[in-house]
């Protein structure tokens, strides 16, 4: 395995969590003006997104990074880019909001590639599944 292939999956992860988890600390840090900015966008029990937001933000983010259940987690971070660009940046009218929905859909494109393609080989996925894999090959040799 080359130095790409092994160091780049990291690096992506990295750059596409952290974003993540620090958003995620930040709602932390704004209950109110962010359950004020849920409610405006007209979506339903403000404080119950605001949780799900948080734990998809700052959870997603921080188990991308590490590299566990990296498929699931990219996934379900990638439903919420596109949730959230539709929900809250769809004014098309404000160029502003056209840029923002934008780039949440080419986050959900990176994080389908993650999903695609897996955590890489520094990851807790890569680990956990050495792990297996010995245990599979102790059992056969006995």
């Amino acid at each position: 395995m080359d130095s790409t292939t092994r160091y780049l999956p990291l690096l992506g992860r990295l750059l596409i969590g952290l974003p993540f988890a620090m958003s995620g600390f930040g709602k932390l840090a704004a209950f109110g003006q962010t359950t004020a900015m849920i409610a405006a966008a007209g979506l339903p029990v403000p404080p119950l997104a605001f949780a799900v937001a948080v734990l998809i933000e700052l959870g997603g983010g921080l188990l991308l990074i590490a590299g566990y259940q990296t498929r699931l987690i990219s996934a379900a971070l990638a439903v919420f880019c596109f949730a959230t660009a539709v929900s809250f940046h769809s004014n098309f009218a404000d160029q502003n909001q056209m840029i923002h929905f934008l780039k949440n859909i080419m986050i959900a494109g990176g994080l389908l590639q993650i999903a695609a393609f897996g955590a890489g080989a520094l990851s807790l996925d890569e680990r956990f599944s050495r792990g297996r894999l010995a245990a599979a090959n102790a059992a056969l040799a006995r």
